[in-house]
């Protein structure tokens, strides 16, 4: 249920109202919005009835949210949600770059990256410390040495760093050290996960499952919203179908429809979603194009050697000329990059 306050609520009325609503068990959640000022309340709403809100001074009206997801809908909130990360945010008119190697293999290979990418435009640095593998024999990453060397490039470079939690044990330590946590595809539907990363009050990168359909990308994000955490950003990184051309099937439609539907910044990954370094160019330009308000691109120096995902990697002359050419789009359709 949300509560739309009057333009001229004061502050005793709006406290007077949450009031009223924490003492019949529900979450209280206030959006203050350019336009106008909602609160959501979020629980048993049939509560609701042995309290006429409509009553409150300070209150316009009530009305029910329809959509299953609460807190992260444009019922909830119409206003796009900007997340300020350090000096930079994302989600605002200019699309920002998050790129860096798979995984975090050598300090000096990855200070050396995060200075190529930067230089080309890029506002976040990403790599995994710990890695999600299909086989237990893979690479697993460094664990809380590659943490450090992340940190590291982070103050050599001033870019914020994305990188992956994957047990609800390590999110203090990720948390110490991560300025975006990302949640991977695997990890889409852990809730345990979820509600972990929404008490920590990071940002939190959601990445789509390989099976997960929008509604339930929104489902799992409200887990982290219904946490007080509201600095989520989205991520289509392609879905599991019967094609075999490319590791996953990009699914670009979901950037308009989640735009439709949540409030939240929607961000692509078009390294996991191809597999290919030649595909990740033109899906990359795409995705701009329909309105993505970021990408993840996997950039390393070496992709032949890379311990992890070297064939979706691009070299950084490669990932530079991208840039360039993503910001012709960018400007066609009015934004900057």
């Amino acid at each position: 249920m949300i509560i739309v306050l009057k333009k001229n609520a004061t502050k005793e009325e709006v406290e007077h109202i949450k009031e009223k609503i924490e003492a019949l068990g529900l979450a209280v959640h206030l959006s203050e919005g350019k336009e106008r000022t909602i609160i959501g309340a979020i629980g048993d709403e049939s509560k609701l009835s042995e309290a006429p809100l409509e009553a409150l001074p300070g209150v316009e009206s009530v009305m029910p949210i329809q959509k299953p997801y609460k807190l992260v809908s444009r019922d909830f909130k119409d206003d796009p949600t900007v997340i300020k990360i350090g000096n930079t945010d994302i989600g605002g008119s200019e699309i920002r770059v998050i790129a860096g190697p798979c995984s975090v293999e050598t300090e000096a290979l990855l200070i050396d990256c995060a200075k190529k990418v930067k230089d080309s435009g890029a506002k976040f640095l990403r790599g995994g410390a710990f890695k999600p593998r299909t086989s237990p024999y893979s690479f697993q990453g460094l664990g809380e040495e590659g943490l450090k060397y992340l940190r590291s490039a982070s103050d050599e470079t001033g870019l914020p760093v994305v990188t992956e939690l994957m047990d609800p044990r390590d999110t203090e330590l990720i948390a110490e050290y991560a300025d975006v946590i990302q949640i991977g595809a695997r990890n889409m539907q852990n809730f345990r996960l979820l509600s972990e990363v929404g008490k920590a009050g990071k940002p939190v990168l959601l990445k789509r499952g390989l099976s997960g359909t929008i509604k339930e990308l929104l489902m799992s994000a409200e887990y982290i919203a219904a946490e007080g955490n509201s600095k989520i950003i989205l991520c289509e990184r392609g879905i599991r179908t019967y094609e075999t051309a490319t590791r996953n099937t990009l699914d670009l439609s979901a950037v308009p429809i989640l735009k439709e539907e949540t409030h939240l910044p929607v961000v692509i990954d078009p390294s996991h979603a191809v597999g290919r370094w030649d595909l990740i160019a033109p899906m990359a330009k795409a995705a701009i194009a329909v309105g993505a308000d970021g990408l993840l691109i996997e950039v390393h120096s070496d992709p032949e050697n890379a311990l992890c995902d070297g064939a979706q990697s691009l070299k950084p002359t490669k990932f530079d000329m991208l840039m360039k050419d993503m910001r012709k789009i960018a400007t066609a359709i009015g934004r900057t990059l």
